[in-house]
């Protein structure tokens, strides 16, 4: 670029080398999944924070929890909370069809049963999370990359030149710099959004195991209470 041309930042990354012109459009693919998953991931997290709440609402509002178990199989789109409570109860219910008398068994295995299940609707929380963090640790380094090349670049071209002015060196260098610019636009976001997500989906994590946790102390309880009338109506009278 000719000293007095236009240095206009889209005029810059047109004349930029095609190495930097790679990186910056590698770097613009980059910005455009990291948004694309901040978007569909941060509506996704508060849709499933809204259906736990919905479901521990008809939970602590049900009198049968036969008639809410039904209710939930019933449901073709079942939400993480209600696949956790399908998957206790229904290890609660096979284990008791079984004849395990146990108590201790029969509240590890539907513990058991309920920790798979959260473990798994966990694994779909943290979908996509894993990427956004390689962005927001790469871009800075690829931006980087990019301008070290062109600055290099721009030195070695005004090497062989004899009379190098401002005017001549800040053009290229300008236009390598746009590309750490466009690294720390692409890092930041994915940064700041992964560390927002992290700390829903460890929110959205204790809620599930506050309700397998209660979940358990309830079938605990009326375990508990099924055996003492059991033991009562087989005492002589």
């Amino acid at each position: 670029m000719s000293a007095g041309a236009d240095i206009s930042i889209t005029s810059l990354i047109m004349h930029a080398s095609p190495l930097v012109q790679g990186v910056m459009c590698f770097l613009v693919l980059l910005s455009i999944v990291s948004w694309t998953i901040i978007i569909q991931h941060g509506r996704y997290l508060k849709h499933c924070r809204k259906e736990a709440d919905a479901f521990e609402d008809r939970f602590w509002g049900s009198s049968d929890l036969n008639t809410l178990y039904h209710g939930c199989v019933g449901n073709r789109e079942q939400s993480a909370m209600e696949k956790i409570f399908v998957a206790g109860f229904k290890e609660f219910a096979r284990m008791h069809r079984d004849g395990v008398k146990n108590k201790d068994t029969l509240m590890d295995g539907t513990y058991r049963a309920m920790k798979v299940s959260c473990s798994r609707e966990l694994e779909e929380l943290e979908n996509h999370l894993p990427t956004l963090a390689t962005i927001g640790s790469i871009s800075p380094y690829v931006g980087l990359f990019g301008t070290v090349w062109g600055i290099m670049s721009a030195f070695i071209a005004l090497s062989a030149v004899k009379n190098a002015t401002l005017a001549m060196v800040a053009p290229p260098i300008a236009e390598a710099l746009i590309a750490t610019a466009m690294g720390l636009f692409a890092a930041i976001p994915a940064v700041l959004f992964y560390n927002r997500y992290v700390t829903k989906v460890d929110k959205l994590e204790n809620q599930y195991l506050n309700f397998i946790d209660e979940f358990s102390t309830i079938l605990n309880r009326n375990t508990a209470a099924n055996a003492e009338k059991t033991d009562r109506k087989g005492q002589p009278s």
